[in-house]
């Protein structure tokens, strides 16, 4: 492996055979378990149009998650480079998924709607300009086809 290279490995058990497999589009369960060593089992299954589970996690929240999860990570990093403190971190991210007349699909947009609060007010204006260098170094950003948009803001700061 080379030292800038890393691996990450998961297990995807499909567990929605209801006796005849996929005998017909309607005749099988979308549901599925996903594993990683040391991590608990994340509950999965197709999004309720495509006839899935409402109560799990389905490819398309997880893609919209991971996105979001990656641009805060990567933005805490940034913050810390350029001596913001940030206090507080939130994010309401949404997906739009485009559905193709031959059943096909992908997403269009994601759009991240990051809430950060800061220790000093004097570093507000620099918090919010950091999403741009945060969303360049997102690793799951940077792996994506599509755009991914940013309408970040401030919030108010912890009360401890």
């Amino acid at each position: 492996m080379e030292p800038n290279e890393h691996h990450y490995g998961i297990n995807v058990y499909w567990t929605g055979n209801r006796g005849t497999g996929t005998s017909g589009y309607k005749d099988y369960g979308r549901d599925h378990s996903v594993t990683a060593v040391g991590l608990p089992t994340l509950l999965g299954s197709a999004d309720r149009t495509f006839h899935g589970d409402r109560e799990r996690w389905n490819p398309e929240l997880l893609l919209v998650t991971a996105l979001s999860q990656c641009h805060m990570l990567s933005y805490l990093h940034v913050a810390v480079m350029h001596g913001v403190v940030v206090t507080k971190y939130q994010d309401a991210a949404t997906g739009t998924m485009v559905v193709n007349p031959d059943g096909s699909g992908q997403f269009s947009s994601v759009t991240l709607r990051p809430l950060v609060a800061v220790a000093d007010p004097a570093t507000e204006e620099l918090a919010l300009t950091l999403h741009a260098e945060a969303s360049r170094k997102c690793f799951i950003a940077r792996s994506v086809n599509f755009p991914v948009h940013h309408e970040p803001g401030l919030s108010a700061p912890t009360q401890d």
